[in-house]
């Protein structure tokens, strides 16, 4: 499906000359331009960049890190809006930081994503040097003109790049940051689950030896099962979640794999516990076929005789989406919000 904003960008994207970074994440998915020769992408996810190299565009999968870019360095940045309020900021932040004088950042969006707010704050920072176009009434670009340096005080990007620890319980503290869903909090579903975890163990036929948290986040569910005394395997597509569950399991000296991975796809081995809290938002969108893809990422990845753990929202149909992908399927336990529903014997 196209993105009307991607839409937007794109003739601009096509022309880009010079230094030029195309800033791209999830909302961008599947979206296609010819390859532009002249043009770095900066992506956060695995999977874009994996699809965009292979499309032979330069890419690079980072947590949109800009510093190895000189002050005053790049002529062109291009940018359809991301989710995440920190994640714009930090971005028009640095664009006013790399650009030369005269370069322009081009970033489009939806009203009801907050692209005209976000262009008034740029238009600010940009000393007023901005040129506006509107696909209709709901879609705008925003081609914004570098003074060299900042207008006004720089956007509250909440300290984006600094990792702090956010949260405690009676097991771990948590370093995190913003970039990562649910960056500042313990989930509750994940800790409903690590609660009830024994409901789930007691049913494999000896203690797991190998352990998979299938979307990693900051690395929650990993940590918790580090005392099951199993080796740890935690996989995700998202760069801040990679580097954030690294840091959290080294922080308690807990020898773990963290690998960059869209749903485990590249990821041979087989587990006898997987572990997940699996997405349902992607993005802008609320992706029905996201736990379709963890599901079957699950089959996949479990032996014979193991167990997979899922946690989802109360009103999400795992088990009948699981029924041709598991024998066993069992919903073991569930509160007023969320359900804990155990997998087993994959078709």
């Amino acid at each position: 499906m196209s993105d009307i904003a991607f839409t937007l960008l794109k003739p601009e994207l096509d022309n880009a000359s010079g230094t030029a970074l195309w800033i791209a994440d999830e909302n961008l998915l599947n979206q296609t331009s010819q390859v532009n020769p002249d043009v770095m992408v900066i992506t956060n996810r695995f999977d874009l960049c994996q699809q965009l190299k292979d499309a032979s565009w330069q890419a690079t999968f980072s947590d949109f890190d800009f510093s190895h870019y000189n002050d005053h360095s790049v002529d062109k940045m291009l940018y359809r809006i991301s989710k995440e309020k920190p994640v714009v900021h930090h971005v028009i932040n640095q664009a006013i930081r790399i650009l030369k004088p005269g370069g322009q950042l081009c970033i489009s969006g939806l009203k009801n994503e907050g692209i005209k707010t976000y262009l008034d704050k740029a238009k600010k920072l940009f000393a007023g040097q901005i040129e506006l176009v509107k696909a209709d009434k709901n879609t705008w670009m925003g081609i914004l003109s570098s003074p060299g340096k900042a207008d006004t005080d720089f956007l509250e990007d909440q300290n984006y790049t600094e990792l702090r620890e956010v949260a405690t319980d009676s097991n771990f503290s948590y370093i995190s940051k913003p970039g990562v869903y649910g960056w500042n909090k313990i989930d509750k579903g994940s800790a409903y689950l690590i609660e009830e975890l024994e409901l789930f163990l007691e049913r494999l036929p000896t203690p797991p030896e190998s352990v998979l948290d299938l979307g990693c986040g900051y690395g929650y569910l990993s940590l918790n099962c580090s005392t099951l005394d199993a080796k740890i395997t935690a996989t995700d597509n998202n760069s801040a979640a990679l580097r954030l569950c690294k840091e959290n399991l080294a922080q308690q000296g807990v020898e773990a794999d963290v690998i960059a991975a869209d749903c485990a796809e590249g990821i041979r081995e087989k587990f006898s516990l997987i572990v997940c809290n699996p997405p349902f938002h992607q993005g802008f969108s609320v992706e029905g076929d996201m736990t379709d893809r963890f599901l079957n990422a699950a089959r996949r990845r479990l032996q014979a005789n193991g167990i997979a753990c899922f946690v989802v929202n109360l009103h999400i149909p795992l088990e009948r989406k699981a029924l041709n992908l598991f024998d066993s399927i069992e919903t073991i336990a569930a509160n007023g919000s969320f359900k804990l529903v155990l997998l087993a014997q994959p078709q």
